[in-house]
């Protein structure tokens, strides 16, 4: 089974390619045989071709007829830079390809509908949208749909907006009436079977997982470290990170990762203030700024552009030099995904440099690239218990059919668990009760409460599964910078108020409470950065137990310099009855509280302190946090009672405001839900398997 010959003409004589690439190659045969498919490469491996080319021969080969294929991608800023490339392989045969998100004009998305474009590029959040719209009818839209491709299909599996994506594809197959062939595009992931069999949702479709390595099921690991020019520096502080950057490689592209947008913000205010060419991207900065910083990086040379993971994803900066990571990411897969923005052209190896600014970051540096070196990459899981996404799903259902069946509602989701599990039941009746669904001759429809709660600006609230909290926009003039969080205003302010975003001080001139909008003028330096980090961000069980063998000695099999090796003798030196190799420790008493050094994680430690709340007093990546006056009678006595009866973390009711649609829940499962996914009691289980040491 071959490409359509007019691809395979363009391939050569457009593109100038002696031959695919081997996911190319391995990608064609099962995509045009209809095969559900998940294709696994690193960033820039050629996967956008190796489904588009394929299903593009299909829609000839079969004469699909209006829009065919539809292609996800989690950031509208992705599709973007997608748009040109896969319209140009459409135009070969005679095909458009289109975009469809937020930023697209009214105009633009009639002639859509009118046009019925063969490949439609969008997120799942515009497809709910269009789902939900009264002046869409997606039926007619959608009445040829055939395959769907999921761009960077790990990030939406690993949260919310996975099992959001998952619900939309069940009701998109009852309003294309057939099954829809689903190709899911992934960087290295540890368990892409799993992947793809939660990807086919309730289909029983023919499925195969292709990678460079092997072509059927799962990945092979090299027992060797994988190649690239990786080195581990130690440099104290974001001002000498600040020195090291603007003295290395000039002359050359450089991106810099940092891991929040205040440390975007400060080091790109700090390279700036020694000369170098800097440019930011953040997910608080205006879409303006961000696509004039990328268009910009991307035409230049002696440059850098800082950013947090807005630039992790596939989206082309131009042709990067160099990768630099502040401290560490928190996921040997964001590594993969950065370290593979480098080595695109013949003769560069892929590349990063780590600059870390104290001894706990380079521990953690260090362990994620022990892990790293030995092929191990995370696991990816959706969210257990996603109660709150049932009820978003039942409310847009009931928009996209204004009436639906009460005994019929779990057929848009062909059956698929959760959202027609016992979970489903117990919620419908919920909100019937509660009047965010109205119950009339057997039919259910949008009550009042949710118009009230959901319905401003045609329901739009409920096409999106994320909240955040409130944040302010800043306006210089009438142009948008971007967003600040709202405390840098609240706060009490001793002569000007300055902010600091986009690399740049400003004078907050006017601030408007009731619109949320913040007005400046630039200022000559002293601005502040400040945003909420949200959630229970911490270290993977994994990755904590890769820090204690780091103390215990263990060195990555990378470059290591001088620097950091005398920082991780110090820190190896000072911890060095901290870190067990036969299980865990409890520190003796120092400043009113002792120390459980379990190496196992934020959630396995919130599970752990949980279940330790009699003698346990809040927790970290790596410890738990247990009363000083602790007695051996008194830990023994808490520990049998511990290993019968695990206990998921207590759930502050402040914390709901974070979980969007919890209002349509019951408040039990709402803190229920939450809890699930703060705890981990694998991780937990396994620090009581082990010995533990208390120090007297």
């Amino acid at each position: 089974m071959n490409l359509h010959p007019v691809v395979t003409h363009h391939l050569v004589n457009t593109l100038g390619w002696a031959d695919l690439r081997p996911l190319q190659r391995a990608a064609v045969a099962p995509l045009l045989a209809g095969s559900d498919a998940v294709l696994v490469a690193p960033t820039a491996g050629g996967k956008t071709e190796a489904a588009v080319l394929p299903l593009l021969t299909r829609i000839a080969e079969h004469g699909w007829a209006g829009t065919s294929v539809l292609y996800l991608a989690p950031l509208k800023a992705l599709l973007n830079n997608l748009l040109p490339r896969v319209r140009r392989y459409a135009d070969w045969l005679g095909y458009d390809a289109a975009l469809w998100h937020g930023d697209v004009t009214a105009a633009r998305r009639r002639a859509i509908l009118a046009g019925a474009p063969e490949l439609l590029l969008t997120t799942p959040e515009s497809l709910e949208a269009m789902l939900v719209s009264a002046n869409v009818d997606h039926r007619r839209l959608f009445a040829g749909l055939r395959a769907v491709v999921v761009d960077e299909v790990h990030a939406f599996a690993g949260d919310d907006r996975g099992w959001h994506l998952l619900a939309i594809l069940e009701r998109l197959t009852n309003v294309a009436g057939r099954p829809l062939q689903r190709v899911g595009l992934s960087a290295t992931v540890g368990n892409p079977d799993v992947l793809l069999t939660w990807l086919q949702g309730s289909g029983k479709r023919p499925g195969v997982v292709i990678s460079p390595d092997q072509v059927g099921s799962g990945v092979r690991w090299r027992a060797s470290p994988p190649p690239g020019d990786i080195e581990l520096d130690h440099v104290g502080t974001l001002a000498n990170a600040a020195t090291v950057i603007a003295s290395l490689h000039t002359g050359e592209k450089r991106l810099v990762f940092c891991e929040s947008r205040q440390t975007v913000e400060e080091l790109g205010q700090l390279l700036r203030g020694k000369g170098v060419t800097t440019f930011l991207s953040h997910a608080s900065l205006s879409v303006e700024s961000r696509r004039q910083a990328e268009e910009a990086f991307a035409e230049a040379r002696d440059c850098v552009i800082v950013a947090t993971s807005t630039l992790e994803l596939g989206i082309d900066v131009g042709d990067l030099d160099r990768v630099i990571q502040i401290d560490a990411p928190r996921t040997v897969a964001s590594f993969l995904q950065r370290l593979g923005r480098t080595g695109r052209r013949l003769g560069n190896a892929r590349n990063c440099l780590l600059l870390t600014l104290d001894g706990e970051a380079l521990t953690a540096a260090a362990a994620l690239l022990t892990l790293w070196a030995k092929g191990w990459v995370e696991a990816v899981s959706a969210p257990p218990e996603p109660r709150h996404i049932i009820a978003q799903q039942i409310l847009a259902l009931c928009l996209q059919e204004a009436r639906v069946g009460d005994a019929l509602w779990p057929a848009a989701w062909n059956q698929l668990s959760p959202f027609t599990g016992p979970a489903a039941g117990p919620i419908v009746e919920h909100l019937t009760e509660q009047g965010f669904l109205e119950r009339d001759g057997g039919m259910l429809f949008v009550g009042a409460r949710a118009e009230e709660i959901f319905g401003r600006r045609h329901f739009a609230e409920l096409t999106a599964v994320f909240t955040g909290p409130p944040e302010f926009v800043v306006l210089l003039g009438r142009g948008e910078l971007g967003q600040v969080d709202a405390r840098l205003l609240a706060g009490q302010a001793h002569g000007e108020r300055r902010l600091l975003l986009g690399g740049r001080s400003w004078r907050v001139t006017h601030i408007d409470w009731s619109r949320r909008r913040c007005f400046v003028e630039p200022a000559a330096g002293g601005g502040r950065a400040r945003w909420h980090s949200g959630g229970l961000a911490g270290l993977s069980y994994p990755l904590a137990q890769a820090m204690r063998q780091v103390l215990l000695g263990v060195d990555p099999p990378i470059k290591l310099t001088k620097r950091a090796i005398a920082e991780l003798e110090r820190v190896r030196a000072e911890k060095a009855d901290l870190a067990w190799s036969a299980g865990s420790v409890i520190g003796p008493p120092r400043g009113g509280v002792r120390r459980w050094w379990t190496w196992a994680g934020v959630r396995a430690n919130a599970t752990l302190a949980a279940t330790f709340g009699s003698v346990a007093d809040g927790f970290d990546d790596t410890s738990v946090r247990l009363r000083a006056e602790l007695t051996p009678a008194d830990w023994a006595d808490a520990r049998t009672r511990a290993e019968n009866d695990l206990r998921l973390p207590s759930v502050d009711e402040r914390a709901l405001a974070g979980l969007k649609f919890a209002a349509a829940l019951p408040p039990a499962l709402a803190v229920a839900t939450l809890a699930a996914r703060l705890g981990d009691q694998e991780g937990a289980a396994a620090v009581l398997l082990e010995p533990i040491r208390l120090v007297v």
